[in-house]
């Protein structure tokens, strides 16, 4: 049941076996003998790496609440010492800048707590088990989760100085922004909408190298204050209209609230953010 969890979680025989310190080899014959002892196909290979079957798919649910019964099991008699793997997944800018960080606090101050924190712009699948705990822009839509809403995060726009003044001196501005593969990102489609007649200077998929491009004189980036003001050599451009903030969400399954040790990870992630406002604000 272990391997057969990593196997769904990671996708890839490689992934499933560094996961687990076994070797691939040992993933696929325990998978195979798994799904031999149930007389169903659990999962199927594509070229892309490993799918759930819909008997895997089905599967998936109790496997996990298994992997969390045993957890507790080996907490007896440590009731208040939460243990077990928490998957977070989270914008890959907020993980690199902020959360990485604080949660690798949390595994100092409670040894038996492992986290997998996952960056990814693609929306995980809670009810699939991708992972326990996600942090989304925008109010949840899923189904049985629980959802709490932790702060808005606004965003500013962001140069060189030097490229201010040409702007400030009447210089047509030139843009960073994503490349075509996220040309759907809501902050993509944002600047397309209001600047789209302005030349797109610099493209990249994420929100630190546009900030590594804007300080190398690229162009303008739109940036969430966070990153924008982590370095000194960029400043703020006051253009209009000035980007809406967007709402951050942390969701996890409605079963998991039983589960302690990811409580405490969904605790802690709710208090770093509440007190640690600051980080978020626009501060020049």
């Amino acid at each position: 049941m272990r391997v057969f969890l990593a196997l769904a979680r990671h996708g890839s025989l490689s992934a499933a076996a560094r996961a687990l310190s076994i070797n691939h080899a040992t993933v696929a014959r325990r998978v195979q003998s798994f799904e031999r002892s149930l007389g169903e196909r659990l999962v199927e290979r594509r070229l892309d790496g490993y799918v759930l079957t819909p008997a895997g798919a089905r599967l998936l649910g109790p496997a996990n609440d298994m992997e969390t019964a045993a957890a507790n099991l080996s907490r007896q008699g440590k009731e208040h010492q939460p243990a077990g793997l928490v998957r977070v997944n989270a914008p890959p800018s907020l993980s690199q800048h902020f959360l990485a960080s604080r949660l690798a606090e949390l595994c100092r101050n409670y040894p038996g707590i492992d986290i997998d924190l996952a960056t990814d712009f693609r929306t995980v699948s809670l009810e699939r088990h991708e992972a326990d705990i996600a942090l989304r822009f925008g109010r949840p839509q899923d189904g049985d989760v629980l959802a709490k809403r932790l702060r808005p995060i606004a965003f500013g726009f962001y140069a060189t100085a030097e490229y201010r003044r040409r702007i400030e001196a009447g210089a047509d501005p030139a843009f960073v922004g994503f490349d075509e593969s996220n040309a759907h990102l809501p902050e993509a489609l944002w600047l397309s909408k209001h600047f789209g007649r302005k030349r797109l200077s610099f493209r990249t998929n994420g929100q630190s190298t546009q900030a590594a491009a804007a300080k190398a004189g690229a162009g303008i980036a739109l940036l969430p204050h966070f990153i924008g003001q982590l370095d000194d050599e960029l400043v703020i451009c006051d253009l209009e209209p000035e980007p809406p903030a967007r709402e951050l969400w942390l969701v996890m399954r409605r079963p998991s609230r039983q589960s302690l040790h990811i409580k405490t990870v969904t605790d802690h992630i709710a208090f770093v953010f509440a007190n640690e406002s600051s980080f978020f604000e626009k501060k020049r």
